[in-house]
């Protein structure tokens, strides 16, 4: 099966599959300004830098996917609720067995 993945598809393949787009394996190098209070607990408690600057990003990377796709899906969504209000649960009233 082939999938098409476009900039917003990638988001919720990401929140659906649990697969990471955005890890590319390469490392790049770049500057980034820190407040000098923070770099220095950071380093006393052996903290890795780049390794929370890149956890932190990606939790900010999967909200903001979220939030897309929420703002995205909104329209869609809403309908559903209100057919769901209306008609009820497909198959609802069958038994659970």
């Amino acid at each position: 099966m082939m999938l098409h993945i476009d900039a917003h598809g990638a988001c919720a393949y990401f929140l659906i599959m649990k697969h990471d787009p955005i890890l590319s394996g390469k490392r790049k190098p770049v500057n980034v300004s820190l407040d000098t209070g923070v770099v220095a607990f950071a380093r006393e408690h052996g903290l890795n830098l780049s390794q929370v600057a890149e956890a932190a990003l990606r939790v900010a990377i999967k909200s903001e996917c979220e939030q897309q796709w929420r703002r995205e899906n909104a329209a869609s969504i809403e309908r559903h609720n209100r057919w769901i209000e209306q008609n009820g649960i497909p198959l609802g009233d069958l038994p659970i067995l």
